[in-house]
Formats: structure tokens, C-alpha cells, sequence
């Protein structure tokens, strides 16, 4: 077989995790190769809210994401991406949930906000009874932001060859479809796909797919929304949030009387597209194999409790798809299953508000 580059390091998969260790990697001098089995990153790192939920981490990933914050806004700079750094508002529907709030607002960077504030600063419910804004978090525009930091690498000098499929990978060496490629150090982060190349390893890991429903749809309000805007459910799937002495009361309340609801994985929240559209969701479902057939009662139920949470009656669909992305028991998968080989994956929802913290630290172990 041909050979087809060589370089200081080779990173298998262009999504925002491969992308993240490119930038630690032009930063340390070193040359780079990317491959890539598509034509463009088109997985989880396209497929989601554009919020760096930064505030409401907790432990490694906490420590991971307050890096990841710089390193995004410095890349709005130098890449050109579209952020908005203007952070999150959780807003409470319950005295319990904004107890809660008022408790994370203590230990984080967080303010407790009112009724009337909370509906100065973004479009809700009738319902709502205070909340707290994050001031810390960043929204970027998802869909772009991924090819603009491949695009200024590139610049940069790192070599990509996209349409280039990984078949093997072996101590100083990646067999492609296209030729080999030789590096000392290699990366493979491909996200759920980790059990195509090391299956030992996603058993391991207890690695599974987790897939998300979420749509676009025509802001009802018409107005310019500047946070993430998150709900009482997203108290449950935030690791940070764990930390407030009240959450276990407000969890099991949710669990009783959304028992539906938290049987899906909802994820009760919406960001704003730089169009003015409005990004929402989102379900979790995990498996190994994702059933293709998909559900259209989750589209309904994510409709009718955003509907609800904007105070509209209805909500009018532009776009609807399938996110996935990889599972673990475990927030992170770094494993080394060769000399010179690591496997890098954020296995919990958060790569892109963590991807660029997690980098440094497994480049530093080559």
C-alpha cells in the first residue's frame, strides 16, 4: 500500500474531540494529520445545542470546561466563530427548583434571578417563579463552528484528508483506504464508533449510543434571545447540580410526577440559531444499536413541553433529526490500547463544552 502522509501526530476523526486535540497540538509546534471518513464533520458535533454549558459541571469536566471557555473564545477570534457570550438562564417553574437555584447560586458563579428578571432576560411560561442566569456559559453556532476550526487548522498548516476511512491502527501507523499514514503518536477519537476499531475496549468502558430528538422551529416570539435557555429538567442531568443540598427532594418530585417525561430523557431547554430560529429538545434512548425506526410521539412530546414552557400554543417545525453520541458510565474514555495509540471520547453529552480541556491532558500522556 501507498503511503499517504506522515507527520508528528495523526487524529482519526474530525469532530469537535479530534479537533480540540489539533489545536492543543499546533499549540505545542507539532505537524498534524486529520483523518476523516466523510466529507465534512457531520456526528454529534453538528447535532446539538451550540451551548458550552460550562457553570454546571462538576469534577474533571468542570475543571475541563473552564479551559475549553478560553480556548473557545479565543478561537472566535483567530477561526471567525459566531459565539455569543452571554451565558445561561435556568428557569425555575417551582419553589422547589428555585431553591435549588438558589443553592448552586452560593457555590458557583450564578445569580439567583427573580420572576420579573428571569422574563426581562428571555421568553417564558406563565408559570415560571425565578431562576438564575450563568454568566460564565457560551453559545456557539453548531453548525458552522466545527468546519470554520477545520478550516483555520488548515490554514495553520494541519493537512486533512477527509473522505479517508481508517481501517487499522497500529503502533506508528494508520492504514487508510486511501494509503498508509505514519506518525508517532496517534489519536482516535471517534466517538461511539470506538467499538468498530477497539470492541474490548467499548466493553470496557460500557460504551453505548445514546440518541437525542431534537428540532428547529420558527421562534414564536420573535425576539432576539441572547442565553441558553435551560429548565427544572435539566437539574437531573447536570453533574453540578448535584451538588445543591435540595436537588435530591426536586428529583424525586419530577420522578413522580413526570415519570413520562423523565422516562425519555428530556432535556427541557432551547438555544437561538444566529437565523433566529430556535434549537430544541432533547430525548435520551441508549443502546448499542440504535433501533433505525424512529418514534414520532418523542417530536410531539418535545413540541407540546416547549410550547408550554414559551407560553405559545403551538410551535412550527423547520428541521427534526437524530443526534447520537457516545455513552459510558464514566464522563471520559481515555485509554491507550497500544504504544503510542490513545483513545480519547467524551462520553457524556458535553464534548463540545469540554472537548478542548480534555486535549492537553491526553496529549500530555504521548
Amino acid at each position: 500500500m501507498t503511503s499517504l502522509d506522515t507527520a508528528d501526530v495523526v487524529i482519526v476523526g474530525a469532530g469537535i474531540v479530534g479537533l480540540a486535540h489539533a489545536v492543543e497540538a499546533v499549540e505545542r509546534g507539532m505537524s498534524v494529520v486529520v483523518l476523516e471518513r466523510d466529507e465534512w464533520a457531520a456526528g454529534a458535533s453538528v447535532r446539538n445545542f451550540g451551548h458550552g454549558c460550562f457553570t454546571a459541571q462538576d469534577g474533571v469536566a468542570y475543571k475541563y470546561a473552564q479551559t475549553a471557555r478560553e480556548t473557545w473564545l479565543k478561537l472566535a477570534k483567530l477561526a471567525g466563530l459566531w459565539v455569543n457570550d452571554s451565558g445561561s438562564v435556568v428557569v425555575a417553574r417551582a419553589e422547589d427548583e428555585l431553591q435549588v437555584l438558589e443553592e448552586f447560586a452560593e457555590i458557583r458563579t450564578a445569580v439567583a434571578l427573580t420572576a420579573a428578571e428571569v422574563k426581562d432576560r428571555v421568553p417564558t411560561g406563565p408559570d415560571v417563579v425565578g431562576g438564575a442566569w450563568l454568566p460564565l456559559d457560551i453559545r456557539v453556532d453548531q453548525r458552522t463552528s466545527v468546519g470554520l476550526i477545520a478550516r483555520w487548522l488548515a490554514r495553520s498548516g494541519v493537512r486533512f484528508h477527509w473522505r479517508t476511512t481508517a481501517h487499522l491502527i497500529e503502533p506508528g501507523e494508520v492504514v487508510t483506504s486511501r494509503g498508509r499514514v505514519r506518525a508517532p503518536r496517534i489519536v482516535v477519537a471517534v466517538g461511539h464508533n470506538v467499538d468498530r476499531y477497539f470492541p474490548d475496549l467499548a466493553d470496557e468502558f460500557e460504551v453505548r449510543r445514546c440518541a437525542l430528538r431534537m428540532l428547529r422551529v420558527d421562534n414564536p416570539r420573535g425576539q432576539e434571545i441572547h442565553p441558553a435557555v435551560l429548565s427544572g429538567h435539566s437539574l437531573l442531568r447536570y453533574e453540578g447540580f448535584a451538588l445543591c443540598p435540595t436537588l435530591p427532594e426536586v428529583r424525586a418530585k419530577i420522578s413522580r410526577d413526570n415519570a413520562d417525561l423523565v422516562h425519555i430523557g428530556l432535556n427541557l431547554m432551547y438555544t437561538q440559531r444566529p437565523d433566529g430560529s430556535l434549537t430544541i429538545g432533547d430525548t435520551h434512548a441508549y443502546h448499542k444499536t440504535l433501533d433505525p425506526f424512529e418514534d414520532n410521539e418523542l417530536d410531539r412530546t418535545v413540541l407540546s413541553e416547549t410550547a408550554r414552557f414559551l407560553g405559545v400554543p403551538s410551535l412550527t417545525v423547520r428541521e427534526h433529526w437524530r443526534g447520537v453520541y457516545a455513552s459510558a458510565p464514566q464522563p471520559y474514555l481515555v485509554a491507550s490500547p497500544a504504544d503510542g495509540v490513545r483513545v480519547a471520547a467524551v462520553t457524556s453529552g458535553i464534548g463540545m463544552t469540554t472537548a478542548f480541556g480534555l486535549a492537553p491532558d491526553v496529549l500530555d500522556t504521548l
